[in-house]
C-alpha cells in the first residue's frame, strides 16, 4: 500500500469523506508544485478555504489537494501526530489548533526565513504562541473565543435582558423556554453548548470553572487546583441543565449540533465560536437578523468572564519536498488581503489588528470591533504547562466532566476524581 493510500484509509476510519485523493506530487522543479491541504470542515471552513487556495494556485500557477480534516479536534490531532511522526510527506499544510505547535513542533517546519515582515501584522501572542525553541511552527490563520449567541426578539418579547451571570441566564432560559412552549413552540430549549466527551467540552468546562473563580484546573506552576469549592458550584450548575434547560442530546453535541438547533429557531441560548455568526444570519437561517452575540457570562461576583482561548493556525510539514512554495502557500492564506475576505465572507476572527478597524469588515461583522476585547478575556487551557501531556491530560477533563453532567457522579465525585487523575499525570512527567 503506498503512502498516500495507507492516510486515505486513515483518514477514512476517522470518519472524513474526500473529494478526491491524486497520486504523488510532481518532482521536477521545472513544473507546478502539486500540495496537499488539510483544512477544517466545520459549516463553510471547508469552503472558504477553498475558495482561498484556488485564488493561490491561479495566482501561482500550482497546484493544491484539499483535504478535509475530521470535526473533532481530538481526532484530527491524533491524525496529524500519526502522519507526522511517520515522517512522510502525503499532507504538506496542515491547520492546526492553538494549543498544538508544541505537541507538533518535530514534524513541522519553521516558517521564519519565509515569513520575515508578515510576522509583525499579526497579535503578537499569536506569534508568540506559535514559536517554539526559537523556531516559527505556524503562523496565525483566524482567532477563536467562546460566545455568547442570544435570540434578541424572545428576550425583547419577554422583556428580558442579556443575561452576565449563569444564574441569570439559567433563569431566563427558564422562564422563556416555559413560556414559548404555552405559546406552541414545544420544541424550544434554553441552551445549547458542547458537552461531547470531546476537546470542546473541556473549553466549555474550563469557562464554566474558570468564571466561578475556580482556577483553570492546573496553576500556572503545574499545582493541580481544581479541587475547590467554586469549581464544583459552576459543575453542579452545568449538570442541572441537562434535561432541563437544555435537551439531553446535548451530552454529544459538538459546535455543529449546537448550531443547528440553534439556527433552526430552537434555542434561546447558545455558546459557540465566533464562526457561527455568519451561518445564524444565512439566508437559510431561521433566526437571520433575531441574534445577539455577548460574552459568556459569570459565575460570582468578582470572577473573570470570559470565554476559551481558541484559533487555528497553518504549519508546513518538516518533510515536504515543496518548501518554499508550501510557505507561500500559508502566508498568502494568513495574509492580510485573504483574512479580510475571509471575516466579511464567513466572519472569521482575523489575527491581524488592524482588520479590526476595518470599515468593510465591521460592517459585515457588526460585533468584531467589541470582540477584539474579548480576547483580552481569554482563558487558556493549560496546554503550556502539561506539554505534550496535555491530550492525556485534556481527556482525563472532558471525561470527567462528561460523567457528571450524564449523572453518573456527583460534581463532588467528579472533582475530586479529576483531582486525583490530573495528580497521577502530574507524576509521569510533563
Amino acid at each position: 500500500m503506498t503512502r498516500r493510500l495507507a492516510l486515505l484509509a486513515t483518514v477514512l476510519a476517522a470518519g472524513v469523506s474526500l473529494p478526491g485523493f491524486p497520486g504523488l506530487p510532481i518532482s521536477s522543479p521545472a513544473l507546478a508544485a502539486t500540495l496537499t491541504i488539510s483544512c477544517g470542515a466545520v459549516a463553510m471552513e471547508y469552503r472558504v478555504c477553498r475558495e482561498g487556495v484556488q485564488a493561490w494556485e491561479r495566482e501561482t500557477g500550482h497546484n493544491v489537494t484539499v483535504i478535509p480534516a475530521p470535526n473533532s479536534s481530538t481526532e484530527r490531532l491524533a491524525l496529524y501526530q500519526q502522519i507526522l511522526s511517520g515522517g512522510t510527506s502525503d499532507i504538506d499544510v496542515f491547520q492546526i489548533d492553538v494549543y498544538w505547535p508544541g505537541l507538533l513542533a518535530g514534524g513541522l517546519m519553521d516558517l521564519s526565513p519565509y515569513a520575515q515582515d508578515a510576522v509583525a501584522e499579526h497579535f503578537p501572542a499569536s506569534i508568540a504562541n506559535n514559536t517554539v525553541e526559537g523556531r516559527l511552527v505556524a503562523m496565525p490563520w483566524f482567532g477563536d473565543a467562546g460566545l455568547l449567541y442570544y435570540r434578541k426578539d424572545l428576550l425583547e418579547k419577554y422583556g428580558k435582558s442579556v443575561p452576565t451571570t449563569w444564574q441569570e441566564l439559567t433563569s431566563t432560559a427558564e422562564a422563556v423556554q416555559r413560556s414559548e412552549r404555552l405559546d406552541g413552540q414545544p420544541h424550544l430549549w434554553g441552551f445549547v453548548f458542547q458537552a461531547r466527551a470531546y476537546e470542546g467540552l473541556t473549553c466549555v468546562a474550563l469557562e464554566w470553572v474558570a468564571s466561578f473563580g475556580g482556577g483553570m484546573f492546573i496553576a500556572s506552576d503545574g499545582e493541580i487546583s481544581i479541587d475547590n469549592p467554586a469549581a464544583e458550584q459552576a459543575l453542579a450548575l452545568a449538570a442541572s441543565w441537562i434535561g432541563h434547560i437544555a435537551p439531553v442530546g446535548v451530552l454529544n453535541y459538538t459546535e455543529e449540533e449546537s448550531r443547528r438547533v440553534f439556527q433552526s429557531g430552537n434555542a434561546v441560548f447558545m455558546r459557540n465560536w465566533p464562526y457561527a455568526w455568519a451561518l445564524v444570519n444565512g439566508e437559510d437561517s431561521t433566526v437571520r437578523d433575531k441574534v445577539g452575540v455577548a460574552h459568556l457570562p459569570r459565575g460570582a461576583d468578582g470572577a473573570p468572564a470570559g470565554g476559551t482561548l481558541g484559533g487555528w493556525q497553518l504549519a508546513v510539514a518538516r518533510n515536504t519536498i515543496y518548501p518554499r512554495e508550501a510557505a507561500d502557500l500559508v502566508l498568502y492564506l494568513t495574509g492580510r488581503a485573504e483574512q479580510k475576505r475571509r471575516a466579511i465572507r464567513a466572519s472569521f476572527n482575523p489575527t491581524i489588528p488592524a482588520l479590526y478597524r476595518d470599515p468593510d469588515v465591521l460592517a459585515a461583522v457588526p460585533f468584531l470591533e467589541k470582540l477584539r476585547d474579548t480576547f483580552d478575556m481569554t482563558f487558556a487551557r493549560p496546554s503550556g504547562v502539561t506539554g505534550t501531556r496535555y491530550p492525556q491530560v485534556s481527556q482525563a477533563i472532558f471525561t470527567r466532566i462528561h460523567a457528571a453532567l450524564s449523572g453518573h457522579s456527583t460534581s463532588r465525585e467528579t472533582i475530586a476524581t479529576l483531582a486525583r487523575d490530573l495528580k497521577a499525570l502530574r507524576r509521569d512527567g510533563w
